[in-house]
């Protein structure tokens, strides 16, 4: 039984001006990424989200983390469901689409060809974290209108038959349908069937993008716990300067120990366990973690 707890992201820019939690000679990417990874196991990557990275990138991550340390990887906004602008995809692929740098873009926008292309440099991009062993789960987390039925579910299997053969899926849903009473039973199936991760969340409820914390497993080699922090005051507020202001929570200790008890009863079914705090305004996620730590001894 392994259980890892770390924060999605090492970067943020509300964590480092903070001053809080890297040491005044972490200055530099490579100086934060080595003492981050000298006090938690792992790290959620939430760059790749945003912009395909590049081998290069990768690479630097292998290098500069210890030989067991462990990557998640959020999968790019594209394949997710989301919408993008076209200047965030590399230079080729940009003309290759030829449309409007401003022009909003979703999935369905972009040739088939392309969309493969997106695909295998994605996976390109995350092969030297593979090499060195280091690269756990590809985490999705699907935009909130995607739904349980039709053109959207089709979507979901759509990006499980690429992933088939390419590592470890983790499934994060964003809309309630997927977890209604009448639903729930035939997602966890899907997820069983695929041996998809589902990724459990905590976070606040009541909202059309709340979806409730299902602790179940599904993948026969890992769980995910990804805590959002409940302030719900932010979930869904609008024009909030970064999205780390949106999840401005700080857990309480009595709410970590009872998290904890969670975790620990599925460590009992499943080899390797990932708690992952998505608390990222200044210090909150990495502060929790070594709570959470501390409870689960």
């Amino acid at each position: 039984m392994t259980i890892l707890v770390g924060t999605a992201s090492w970067t943020d820019k509300s964590l480092i001006e903070s001053g809080k939690f890297y040491p005044p000679t972490a200055k530099d990417a490579e100086s934060r990424l080595r003492y981050y990874a000298s006090q938690f196991p792992m790290v959620e990557v939430d760059s790749s989200y945003y912009a395909i990275p590049v081998p290069a990138t990768a690479q630097f991550w292998a290098e500069r983390t210890p030989d067991h340390f462990v990557f998640n990887v959020k999968a790019f906004r594209l394949f997710t469901g989301h919408h993008t602008l076209p200047q965030v995809l590399p230079k080729d692929i940009q003309q290759a689409l030829a449309v409007p740098a401003n022009k909003n873009i979703y999935y369905r926008d972009v040739p088939e060809d392309i969309r493969e292309e997106l695909w295998r440099r994605f996976f390109e991009a995350l092969e030297p974290l593979r090499r060195a062993g280091k690269l756990g789960a590809i985490h999705f987390q699907f935009a909130p209108w995607l739904t349980s039925g039709g053109a959207s579910r089709k979507h979901v299997e759509h990006c499980a038959d690429v992933m088939q053969g390419r590592g470890l899926m983790a499934v994060e849903f964003r809309n309630i349908s997927w977890w209604t009473d009448k639903n729930r039973e035939s997602t966890l199936a899907f997820e069983r069937e695929r041996q998809l991760v589902n990724v459990i969340v905590d976070g606040p409820q009541g909202f059309a993008s709340s979806v409730p914390a299902v602790w179940e497993v599904t993948s026969p080699d890992l769980a995910i716990v990804r805590m959002h922090g409940r302030n719900a005051e932010t979930w869904e507020k609008k024009g909030l300067k970064a999205s780390s202001d949106r999840f401005n929570y700080d857990y309480r200790d009595v709410e970590l120990k009872e998290i904890a008890g969670k975790i620990k009863n599925l460590s009992r079914q499943v080899p390797v366990v990932q708690a992952i705090l998505n608390n990222n305004y200044q210090d909150q996620g990495q502060r929790n973690a070594r709570t959470l730590v501390g409870f689960l001894g």
